[in-house]
């Protein structure tokens, strides 16, 4: 009897502490800010994503706030880590965190880089944080992952260009990045043909068997490798791979707008954000696309049919819209116009910010003002929602999170593509494979 009782008053307790924890962690929502102020408390709240919950090991920015497909806590991610550093630069320069206790952070980063696994310079998608020993994404998918290496170095070519002290510390921060950046053999991934491939694998060497070609979020890769000066690849293998692919030029109009590139409506909205946070779209061209133009119709014709909604989901509108990859209610899925389940996205109407501001703004409020605590908690927005379901996410995901943070900030001040813009050798790279672009 006594020992029940002893169970039952440890139960007691025990939700009684829970209650206090959902309590504390409940984010109020602030009414009547400004829009600029709107815009700092979302940036400021996301960014806690790659600072408080970033790995305490090698704080490289974690796969996703819950646990990963039963791999446990120690997932982190490539892209996601180069997205996180970025946030890291915003952070940095609003004044949220101090200038050397960031570069002390990605100082930690880059050395834990140096000692991980990569592969012909390359690293995979995921690794484990505390020992940098490679997680497979998939059963052949546990070797490079060239497109995720690219997000990273999206990332890290911005931090090298921030962090321009004369001073020990960004110094050595500087010249490490350029070490690892040097390393990478983007010619090496092209097999000696015309095209770069996704994968490869020490144990299953090139099965993934995965040439990437255009139009689709990989556009970053192509610049890279053709930027590169230590193994870059030719001008040919942009213009004979990643410009042939079987949905790289499209031309027709949906709702008004033209597309120049990809698939029919445009495809999930990260197409136009994940190689644009550093490269920028304004002004940007070559004999294929006006880029800005590119963006700015895909977000726009996204938008157009979330309005027009034909499929008759709950919630769709002029202050709702956002289809990309996400979670859902039954999984995973790269959500678009051709491939909707009444799943919308923050992040996609978010980080679209710089084509669409006052529509984004509107999604925004949206989001934080009349959904509140259903979608708004301790990282930001959650990943995803469907109200037709009745289902909203409990998690966030790095390459979800960090798109808003930089997009709100390429929107308000160009910060991140200014940096990325400056590199030397990306402007060699960009004149190489014929584009124009602002100077």
């Amino acid at each position: 009897m006594v020992r029940i009782k002893k169970i039952f008053l440890s139960i007691i307790s025990i939700l009684f502490l829970s209650a206090i924890t959902i309590a504390q962690n409940k984010i109020s929502i602030q009414k009547n800010l400004s829009d600029d102020q709107l815009l700092d408390l979302i940036q400021k709240q996301t960014f806690k994503y790659f600072w408080d919950f970033a790995h305490p090991v090698s704080g490289m920015a974690r796969e996703r706030s819950n646990a990963t497909f039963g791999y446990g806590d120690e997932v982190v991610t490539t892209g996601g880590s180069g997205f996180g550093v970025m946030s890291i630069i915003v952070a940095t320069e609003r004044k949220w965190i101090k200038r050397d206790t960031a570069a002390k952070h990605l100082l930690k980063m880059i050395r834990f880089l140096e000692k991980a696994n990569s592969y012909h310079g390359a690293f995979p998608h995921w690794m484990n944080g505390a020992t940098g020993k490679t997680i497979p994404f998939g059963r052949k998918d546990d070797g490079a992952d060239l497109v995720e290496t690219s997000y990273l170095f999206e990332g890290l070519l911005c931090v090298r260009q921030y962090f321009n002290a004369d001073n020990k510390i960004e110094t050595e921060l500087r010249n490490r990045i350029g070490w690892m950046w040097s390393e990478i053999e983007w010619n090496w991934f092209t097999k000696g043909e015309d095209v770069l491939y996704w994968h490869w694998s020490p144990n299953n060497g090139w099965a993934m068997n995965f040439p990437v070609h255009g139009f689709n979020e990989c556009l970053i890769m192509y610049v890279l490798a053709a930027s590169a000066e230590r193994y870059p690849v030719n001008a040919s293998v942009y213009h004979k791979g990643w410009a042939q692919g079987n949905f790289f030029k499209n031309g027709k109009t949906f709702y008004g707008y033209k597309l120049p590139l990809g698939f029919d409506y445009g495809g999930p909205l990260f197409f136009s954000h994940y190689s644009f946070l550093g490269l920028n779209p304004k002004g940007l061209k070559d004999e294929y696309a006006d880029y800005w133009l590119q963006n700015k119709n895909h977000s726009l014709i996204n938008y157009s049919y979330c309005v027009d909604n034909p499929k008759k989901f709950i919630g769709y509108g002029e202050n709702c819209w956002g289809l990309t990859a996400s979670d859902t209610y039954n999984g995973y899925d790269a959500h678009s116009p051709t491939n909707d389940h009444g799943t919308i996205s923050p992040t996609a109407a978010i980080s679209a910010m710089p084509y669409t501001p006052e529509l984004s703004m509107k999604a925004l409020k949206h989001f934080y003002y009349d959904m509140g605590d259903k979608v708004w908690g301790e990282y930001g927005f959650i990943d995803a929602f469907n109200e037709t379901k009745n289902w909203y996410a409990k998690s966030y995901l790095a390459i979800d999170q960090g798109p808003e943070i930089v997009m709100i900030e390429n929107y308000r001040t160009g910060l991140m593509w200014k940096l990325f813009m400056s590199c030397p050798e990306i402007k060699k790279g960009l004149n190489k494979l014929g584009f124009e672009y602002s100077k």
